[in-house]
C-alpha cells in the first residue's frame, strides 16, 4: 500500500500538538507545583493529559489508516524528543547536551529504517 503523506503530516502534527500536552503533564509540574503535594500535582497532571489523549487517539486513528503500528510507535518517539529537548532547554532551563543530539540521530536512524520499504 502507497501511504498518503497528507494522512501522515495530519497525524504528525496532531501528535506535536499532543505531545506539547504531554510534556507539561509529565514534566511541568516539577518547576510550577514543586511546593505543592504529589497528589495535587498528580491531579493537575491528570488533567492536562486529558487534552493530550484527545488529540493523541484521534490522531494515532488517522495514523493507523496509513501507516503500521510500528511506524506510528517510532514516528512518536520522534516527536516525543523533538518537543521534549526545546521544553527542557527553554521551560525547565535545562543545560544543553551533545547527547541530545546523539540522540536525536539514533531516533532519526529509526524513523529513516521503519518508514523505508
Amino acid at each position: 500500500m502507497k501511504i498518503d503523506y497528507t494522512v501522515v503530516a495530519k497525524t504528525a502534527l496532531m501528535l506535536i500538538l499532543s505531545n506539547f500536552f504531554m510534556t507539561f503533564a509529565w514534566y511541568g509540574h516539577l518547576k510550577n507545583l514543586s511546593n505543592r503535594s504529589w497528589y495535587v500535582a498528580a491531579i493537575v497532571s491528570w488533567g492536562i493529559a486529558l487534552f493530550e489523549y484527545l488529540i493523541q487517539v484521534p490522531a494515532n486513528r488517522i495514523g493507523y489508516t496509513q501507516m503500521s503500528l510500528a511506524q506510528l510507535k517510532i514516528l512518536q518517539e520522534a516527536i516525543t524528543l523533538s518537543v521534549f529537548i526545546p521544553f527542557a532547554l527553554l521551560y525547565m532551563k535545562q543545560p544543553l547536551k551533545t547527547d541530545y543530539f546523539y540522540a536525536g540521530l539514533c531516533i532519526l536512524g529509526a524513523v529513516y529504517f521503519i518508514f523505508r520499504s
